[in-house]
């Protein structure tokens, strides 16, 4: 079995475009196949796919612990797990979930009971009734806000009819151009358009985890033995190849604002200049989209206890750390109060608890010259190819602009003083802020006093309503929202293909919600057991194993298990 993982590690050839072409014509017959299937028949496959991806989530773990350099006994494994076959599996519950219920129910049944406030709708998402969500995530909770046209008659729109064969889709085809750096990322972006868009699926992987693709053939076996999912490889020729093959009907991208464009409006940047200018785009079909974000995480000033301190800094630094912060999602820029006391104390504890996780091996293509952009001249890599954690504390719009205007993708994070010293004074700038000075509108975090919280919840809820992101955490690392896989997940809507900032559209939703606006997560200041995907947990390995083995096999006997581990953390 190991020479085996470390043949599969390898690179697949790309493919052919002949090969591409017969992919094509083998979904085309699939998307027909899809748009008839039962519900029966899409739950069986969904079933089939867990199993799958059970017996092979050791080997796809390995593979990218190995292509990461990620040593045997680090930390840094269980987020290869976490949001590797663990994502991918909760989600696949998920879905089976929805998928069964719309056998006997006209809507999926909702976590919770939706309320109309300030015009808007707001929607449990979190916990969910299945995979004992509120004994695993105490004090964790998840609503969406649904743009403000939307109607209680209309929840789901027309998708629980659509996934019922109540009525009947078109056939189509997506092009998934899948992610490099998170490996539930292209799987569970191919699994949206399947199973909730009705799509059939080539997905394209990405060169930088194109190892990860014969594990996937595995995994996703029976949706491959259906016909509606096909899996190639290659560079940009063979995306641009796909991307524009009248067979495909629709693209979805997950990568940066540069390589959306390049795609959209052509790599040559004048033909893109002037393409951009006359609203004539190379791609005509629809583009749906995720594209990073320069991921704020504003701290309300407040009397904080030593031990909220210690909770919110290791949850930055584990938002910072996470996948050697080749994340769309990780932290980039900390907002503080000047007149805070507590701020140097604060600073000190992220600082403190970063020099405390070893350096990364920076596997993500242009690493150490986007290191050394953001990072004001900072050191290269070391002898082995790893570069430092680096907080730049006390910078600004106008001495460090590059920091605010440009996700770097690398682990530099920047931390900005303002001004406004009273509590509900900084929240109002801090949310001007955010939505004004950063770039990008994919998810911003906010660690709020419980005083303020408790005391003025108006002005709480006012801020909230006023953030322009698609997911906001409050008091917890918003790309948490990501791996719930209940809620949506995508930019803050109102973007286009011209000004396409953090991107276009949702994925996940595993409740079927219809023109969501935001989800809004929360959670207490400190959290007991400590999460698995705090770098400083000291068991995160084996909890993450077991999330994994309860996730595809559920089950109330293996609580005790999970939770020992997360005890001992």
């Amino acid at each position: 079995m190991a020479n085996e993982s470390s043949m599969m590690a390898k690179s697949p050839p790309d493919t052919s475009t002949a090969a591409v072409d017969q992919a094509l014509a083998d979904l085309r017959l699939g998307a027909r196949r899809l748009v008839d299937a039962s519900l029966a028949e899409r739950i069986g496959w969904s079933e089939d796919c867990l199993r799958s991806l059970a017996a092979v989530a050791h080997d796809w773990v390995e593979a990218a612990c190995r292509a990461k350099r990620i040593p045997p006994g680090s930390a840094a494994r269980a987020e290869e797990i976490l949001v590797g076959p663990v994502s991918v599996a909760r989600y696949l519950r998920l879905i089976i979930a929805t998928l069964a219920e719309l056998r006997t129910r006209p809507e999926p049944r909702l976590p919770g009971q939706p309320r109309l406030l300030h015009g808007q709708l707001r929607v449990p998402t979190f916990p969910t009734r299945e995979l004992y969500d509120a004994l695993l995530f105490r004090g964790v909770i998840a609503e969406t806000w649904l743009q403000p046209d939307a109607t209680p008659e209309q929840l789901c729109g027309d998708a629980p009819a659509r996934l019922a064969r109540r009525t009947t889709p078109p056939p189509q085809i997506a092009l998934v151009l899948g992610a490099g750096n998170v490996s539930a990322i292209p799987a569970t972006d191919a699994l949206t358009k399947i199973l909730q868009g009705d799509a059939a699926v080539l997905l394209k992987m990405n060169p930088v985890n194109d190892y990860l693709g014969p594990y996937f053939e595995q995994s996703f076996a029976p949706l491959i033995a259906a016909g509606v999912l096909r899996i190639v490889y290659g560079g940009a020729d063979v995306g641009a190849y796909a991307v524009h093959h009248p067979q495909v009907d629709a693209v979805h991208i997950t990568g940066s604002t540069a390589s959306h464009d390049a795609i959209v409006w052509g790599a040559d940047p004048a033909e893109r200049q002037r393409r951009q200018l006359a609203n004539d785009p190379l791609v005509t079909k629809p583009v749906t989209s995720e594209l990073g974000n320069v991921t704020p995480w504003a701290i309300v000033p407040g009397a904080y206890s030593n031990a909220q301190l210690q909770s919110q800094a290791e949850s930055i630094a584990a938002s910072i750390a996470n996948n050697a912060s080749f994340n769309c999602i990780a932290t980039k820029m900390v907002i503080t109060s000047r007149h805070w006391p507590q701020r140097g104390q604060f600073l000190d504890l992220i600082s403190s608890i970063l020099a405390s996780i070893p350096p990364r091996y920076a596997y993500y293509p242009g690493a150490p010259e986007r290191f050394a952009e953001f990072g004001g001249g900072a050191a290269p890599p070391d002898e082995q190819g790893r570069l430092p954690w680096l907080l730049r504390r006390d910078v600004t719009p106008d001495s460090e602009p590059i920091l605010f205007e440009r996700e770097s993708f690398v682990c530099v994070v920047g931390e900005t003083a303002l001004d406004a010293g009273a509590p509900l004074e900084f929240l109002d700038h801090a949310v001007d802020f955010m939505n004004d000075q950063l770039w990008g509108t994919l998810a911003a975090g906010l660690t709020v006093p419980d005083d303020l919280r408790r005391q003025r919840p108006a002005e709480l809820d006012a801020a909230l309503r006023r953030l322009r992101y698609g997911t906001i955490g409050v008091n917890q690392w918003p790309g948490l929202g990501y791996a719930l896989m209940s809620p949506p997940w995508g930019a803050f809507p109102g973007a286009d293909l011209a000004d396409v900032q953090s991107g276009i559209g949702f994925v996940h939703n595993t409740c079927l919600l219809d023109r969501p606006q935001k989800t809004v997560l929360r959670a207490p200041l400190t959290m007991f057991p400590k999460p698995s995907w705090f770098s400083t947990h000291r068991r995160p390995e084996a909890l993450a194993w077991k999330l994994c083995d309860l996730y595809c096999q559920p089950s109330i006997w293996k609580l005790p298990g999970l939770f020992n581990q997360a005890l001992r953390g």
